[in-house]
């Protein structure tokens, strides 16, 4: 049952994480809902999410290319500074910056305390209701190559939110660029790419992690100097990766076409229902936070 239920949950991973509800918020709440015995756990999420990333290689592989190699090229006077991929790159890595600091400094929080279903509730409602309004309000004229080093950052900080589940990388960040009045597809995309080294460096890290020690310190253990086991092995973490890159794959393809034509109510609807019904089934005692 264990790999099954890890099966489900990779594609729970791979067709939520490209779209604004929050793969941390659904791994979470369906792991619930399977009857694992406990939260999947912050390494779990953060492990599948390298097969969803992977599928943005995929995706985007000819822009990463070009990105990755014209910036080298800038290092060495091959490429002038101020080409627009050598400047994009930089961008990346300047909007990376907030997300790997505030990683580190709140690891311990968000592994733990920031995982309550009550604060998932919240978010889920809370930004969803700014993503609505910035795609109410946003002027969506700008488009990626009017990108500034002051955006850059904003779009930086905008990622670090999603380090608690239910806020989701693509829809804080696009809420964000919303604001900031650029088009509902140059903020996906940019959301996509600056995603690529903050899920990377968090899924290897928590990969690392979890063969150096493959025990999780809960709160009251780590008091009793011992640990609770992952709720899953590294074969049925694998598999669910796997089957999110797949999915992950399909998603984003369709999400891309969809922004082009369409708004984000849907998405924001689905948020805010959403969330109204953790908070009710939370209220109730059918789930426990």
């Amino acid at each position: 049952m264990n790999l099954i239920n890890a099966l489900i949950l990779g594609l729970v991973q791979g067709l939520t994480e490209f779209i604004p509800v929050s793969s941390s918020a659904h791994i979470r709440i369906v792991g619930e809902w399977l009857g694992t015995g406990a939260d999947p756990g912050a390494a779990f999420t953060a492990i599948t999410q390298l097969g969803t990333e992977s599928a943005v290689l995929i995706y985007f592989w000819k822009d990463i290319v070009r990105i990755a190699s014209r910036w080298f090229g800038s290092l060495f006077g091959r490429v002038p500074r101020d080409d627009p991929d050598t400047r994009m790159g930089w961008l990346v890595i300047l909007g990376s910056i907030p997300i790997v600091i505030l990683g580190l400094l709140f690891q311990t929080a968000i592994e733990t305390t920031l995982r309550s279903l009550w604060i998932v509730a919240g978010t889920l409602i809370g930004f969803g209701i700014l993503l609505g309004i910035a795609d109410l309000v946003g002027r969506r004229t700008r488009k990626l190559k009017e990108l500034t080093w002051r955006d850059g950052i904003i779009f930086g900080l905008a990622q670090s939110l999603a380090l608690i589940p239910g806020v989701s990388r693509s829809g804080g960040t696009i809420t964000a660029g919303l604001f900031m009045g650029y088009q509902r597809r140059a903020a996906a995309r940019y959301s996509f790419l600056l995603a690529v080294p903050a899920v990377f460096g968090s899924g290897f890290y928590q990969l690392y992690k979890s063969i150096k020690d493959p025990c999780v310190a809960a709160s009251k253990a780590a008091l009793a100097g011992t640990c609770t086991p992952e709720v899953f092995g590294p074969i049925e973490t694998a598999a669910a990766t796997v089957v999110a890159f797949g999915v992950g794959l399909l998603v984003i393809a369709f999400f891309m076409g969809y922004i082009s034509r369409r708004s984000f109510l849907p998405f924001v609807i689905y948020r805010i229902a959403l969330g109204i019904l953790l908070i009710v089934l939370l209220s109730t005692g059918v789930m426990t936070a």
